[in-house]
């Protein structure tokens, strides 16, 4: 069945908890129906056609029941103890540092001239109930999810549409952790150092709007920070790259017809960086601290490929397609390894 035509598909202001949305279909269709209340956090598993029937060129396996949505259980979870948090108001900041509630209250105000979105600030309240306010078992229970992807890291994704502003998401946790860093210098809680990573020279560059120092600096522009403790801010250490750095470079200045005399039979000598001197010459900066968070943006490409998982099972490719998906595996094992040599 196709989906339903919609002609207005906005429900809800983009500065409050959405109260409505569209119903979807078993596959993940929109079916033009409005539901109370807010969508859960759910994703839909494609299940391969079958073998016999030949698909219509254009059309979509989700058209047919070659999909079933599956509830990220979890993110419902956690998005309800926020939500219930969140509710307490007032008495809800307790456990919190001064510093946090300044910045809450400051973010949450309905007066401000830039109001934030809903999202933005949720994403940053999430990171801070995980922080200051859920209990340790809640924090074990998330590095026990975190174990069978990423063994000897956390990791926590912040997940925003396009266009909802990850950007000034990232400025936020970063103003949250640096300025309770200053606080609380002893707190194993928060840090004042950052290594945020790019997916290329394009994004990296429209990133330096997170240095405190750049003119154009999102902390004031956006009103992120109040304006008091903005001076506070320029101790923080940020170092912006692209995964790419993360590559080890040849380490021997010589012309390449040197290298193969030296080599002879063995071939062209090749010598390249190793695990520190990458690390020294991508971030050292912030190698004198003892707490580095890592921020990647566009994280979805940063992972450690799965072998023999069901989607590598089911999913066929063609020869286009298993360029591409090396390609990318490359890219991401590229990326996540150079997050574990420095950790």
């Amino acid at each position: 069945m196709p989906a339903a035509v919609i002609d207005n598909p906005i429900l809800n202001s983009p500065f409050a908890e959405p109260s409505r949305h569209w119903a979807l279909d078993q596959n993940g269709i929109p079916t033009g129906v409005m539901a109370e209340g807010r969508r859960r956090s759910e994703f839909i598993v494609p299940v391969p056609p079958p073998k016999h029937k030949v698909k219509a060129q254009g059309a979509l396996d989700l058209e047919e029941d070659h999909g079933h949505r599956q509830p990220n259980d979890y993110i419902n979870e956690v998005r309800g103890k926020v939500r219930a948090w969140r509710a307490l108001g007032d008495q809800g900041l307790r456990p919190l540092t001064p510093v946090t509630v300044r910045l809450l209250k400051h973010w949450r105000d309905p007066s401000r001239e830039r109001p934030l979105f809903f999202c933005q600030i949720e994403a940053v309240e999430t990171a801070i109930w995980l922080t200051e306010v859920a209990p340790r078992a809640e924090i074990e229970r998330l590095r026990t999810l975190n174990a069978d992807a990423n063994p000897d890291l956390l990791r926590i994704a912040f997940k925003l549409a396009t266009g909802a502003g990850k950007t000034t998401v990232m400025g936020m946790l970063i103003a949250w952790q640096t300025l309770n860093a200053k606080a609380f210098r002893n707190s194993p809680k928060f840090t004042d150092a950052f290594l945020i990573v790019a997916p290329g020279l394009t994004v990296r560059d429209r990133l330096r709007v997170l240095q405190p120092s750049d003119p154009a600096n999102i902390y004031a522009d956006l009103d992120i920070v109040p304006r008091e403790m903005r001076d506070d801010l320029q101790r923080a250490r940020i170092v912006i790259t692209n995964f790419h750095s993360f590559k080890k470079r040849e380490t021997l200045e010589a012309p390449a017809i040197a290298k193969k005399i030296l080599g002879g039979r063995a071939g062209p000598v090749e010598r390249v960086e190793t695990d520190g001197q990458m690390i020294q010459r991508v971030c050292k900066e912030l190698l004198g601290r003892k707490r580095i968070v890592v921020i990647n943006d566009e994280a979805h490409h940063c992972y450690r490929e799965r072998v023999g998982g069901p989607a590598e099972a089911e999913v066929k490719l063609d020869a286009e397609g298993k360029a591409e998906a090396k390609k990318n595996n490359a890219a991401a094992r590229l990326w996540i390894s150079g997050i574990e040599t420095l950790q």
